[in-house]
């Protein structure tokens, strides 16, 4: 009688080598592959300053830059960002110089716990950057369609609607929301 072998299985492997160039560092993890940006920020690379809200994408506390656009580091898996280059807020400041958006988050008193405020300071560099590239968002007015509107690819004024408008993204449960609209006109060209 014949005996029948048991087939391997070989199973893909769950962790892969990644690299992430943090505040202009590179560092090889070797991460599962389950963990998201967030994480392996927090957990491997001990830089704590963006926050885990919400673990959803809903709050906006996590965000960082990511190859210079804002992103919810908690949406985003390590291993699809390999290569890529990654900005917290502990690499913002130049030494002891902050960045002008610390600068006027300090000044407008643009937080109150704190807890927000890493996100909400990347998300304004993000806005700051896409305002300057002629991003439009939903608020900003239609070419033609009234006088004061960015012709295509243009600038885009950064109005207290458009800055509340693209920092929706971003919760502050303190409600320093009308200082936090300051702080980014202040910095806005």
């Amino acid at each position: 009688m014949a005996t029948l072998s048991t087939p391997t299985v070989q199973h893909p492997p769950t962790a892969s080598d990644v690299t992430l160039w943090v505040n202009g560092a590179a560092h090889r993890l070797a991460l599962d592959h389950r963990t998201t940006l967030l994480d392996a920020l927090r957990e491997h690379l001990g830089l704590t300053g963006a926050k885990k809200g919400c673990d959803h994408g809903q709050c906006g506390a996590c965000t960082v830059l990511l190859d210079g656009r804002r992103t919810n580091a908690c949406l985003v898996l390590a291993v699809a960002a390999d290569g890529a280059h990654v900005t917290t807020v502990e690499g913002l400041s130049d030494g002891e110089q902050l960045h002008p958006v610390q600068r006027a988050f300090l000044h407008h008193d643009g937080f109150q716990c704190g807890y927000c405020t890493p996100g909400q300071i990347c998300s304004a560099i993000g806005v700051l950057a896409e305002a300057a590239d002629g991003q439009p968002s939903q608020v900003t007015p239609l070419p033609g369609a009234q006088d004061g509107a960015p012709e295509p690819g243009a600038p885009v004024p950064l109005t207290p609607a458009e800055i509340r408008e693209r920092m929706s993204g971003n919760l502050c449960r303190c409600g320093a929301y009308p200082n936090i609209v300051r702080a980014v006109d202040e910095v806005a060209p």
